[in-house]
């Protein structure tokens, strides 16, 4: 088992016997986007780093942040350390909402090139096999995705993650989709539509499901338009859920306005806010 796996379960058994912690955190982080809707994904990673370290007693965390994080071009956004083996692992934190999701920038443009070369259609298994272990996928499932899900019409939300391994073994073809098509479930074949404009290699399982796709990797492309993608709603057979499925969640004005008061207030102010809050999280871990 590898750390983050382990890792996974831990969280998982958190989650199963003290949901309201998970409750209250998510609720808090998406509440951000009352802010502004970009704001939720950079306190997500403070907001889970800090959650690891108050809840999570074996494990520690730290944010990367954005400078090292630029420098290195890594996808990462926070490290996990396992306090009983010492070993430590980088996690790329994601807050979507419930639908396209993306798994890897692809950042070097390898993946989408390299298919185009293998053909518009792949169907033999070994073939695909052999996909999956060239050089050009040696990040397919190697960076750790923690995706924050959330379903804001009906305010529920889910930490979904991609299971790399069952996409893997359940792939039996790769099909190419070009701009203006998509692929037909029904008929499993490519037909006109409108829409898309960039191409893409979608993959999908025997029961002609999908699984994941490789987006236009051109140079036009930007960071949307390229890399490794699935989709929460379409993929559902490939996620493994640590919070045991869907839970519901609340806005929380109150914060809305503590952030209005803490940037308006002192250091001193803070301080004296930092020990109620610390006293807070104390009392919610007896719960």
């Amino acid at each position: 088992m590898s750390t983050y796996d382990d890792f996974k379960d831990r969280f998982k058994l958190l989650a199963s016997k003290n949901q309201h912690l998970v409750i209250n955190t998510l609720s808090n982080i998406f509440t951000m986007r009352l802010i502004g809707n970009k704001t939720h994904g950079d306190l997500a990673e403070i907001g889970m780093v800090e959650f690891i370290n108050q809840f999570m007693y074996d494990f520690k965390s730290e944010h990367v942040g954005k400078d090292l994080f630029r420098a290195k071009e890594h996808e990462e956004d926070i490290i996990i350390i396992n306090e009983i083996t010492k070993t430590k692992f980088p996690v790329s934190l994601k807050a979507y909402g419930d639908g396209p999701l993306q798994l890897s920038t692809d950042s070097h443009q390898k993946m989408f090139p390299f298919l185009e070369k293998q053909g518009e259609k792949i169907k033999d298994k070994e073939k695909i096999q052999k996909i999956f272990s060239s050089p050009e996928f040696s990040d397919f499932g190697a960076i750790n995705v923690m995706p924050l899900i959330y379903d804001e019409k009906n305010k529920r939300c889910n930490i979904m993650i991609f299971n790399h391994t069952r996409a893997i073994e359940d792939t039996e073809k790769i099909v190419y989709v070009g701009k203006g098509q998509k692929f037909d479930v029904d008929t499993q074949t490519v037909v006109s539509t409108k829409g898309r404009s960039h191409p893409i290699f979608m993959f999908v399982d025997k029961s002609g499901r999908y699984i994941c796709e490789v987006r236009y990797g051109g140079a036009s492309a930007n960071a949307l338009q390229r890399g490794l993608w699935t989709h929460t709603k379409n993929a559902l057979a490939y996620f493994d859920s640590l919070t045991n499925g869907w839970i519901d969640y609340s806005h929380n004005h109150t914060l809305v306005k503590l952030f209005r008061l803490a940037l308006n207030s002192s250091e001193q102010g803070h301080k004296l806010a930092n020990d109620l809050l610390q006293k807070d999280i104390d009392r919610l871990k007896q719960l």
